[in-house]
């Protein structure tokens, strides 16, 4: 599974460091990431529940332009977590978003910048 992959390498990571403010900066990273992930949660929670109610006729256009948008970062979340997977991730991500910005591509979730 990807989270425990992911918590693997930490683990490896905090192992490996011997400075205590190298090891601060890791939590403090660590936290930003968790609650960027919180975040894309709930607004993703949040697209979903608007969909249900324009199925019933009971959405706004405006919310439905708020869960298109989510849905788009939605989608970059999903596709950045797949190179998560990979190895050589923290070489490949910053790759990808250098390459998305020459091509004019926001390769970033909202949640995230």
């Amino acid at each position: 599974m990807v989270i425990d992959r992911i918590t693997e390498k930490t683990i490896e990571a905090l192992l490996k460091m011997k400075d205590k403010a190298s090891l601060s900066e890791l939590k403090n990273k660590l936290e930003k990431l968790r609650v960027a992930l919180s975040k894309e949660g709930e607004q993703t929670a949040q697209m979903f529940e608007t969909y249900a109610r324009y199925t019933q006729g009971k959405a706004s256009e405006q919310d439905m332009e708020i869960a298109n948008k989510q849905f788009q970062d939605f989608l970059k979340t999903i596709g950045l977590g797949i190179f998560v997977i990979l190895p050589g991730a923290p070489i490949t991500i910053p790759l990808i978003v250098k390459l998305g910005k020459k091509l004019g591509v926001d390769i970033i979730p909202d949640s995230f910048k």
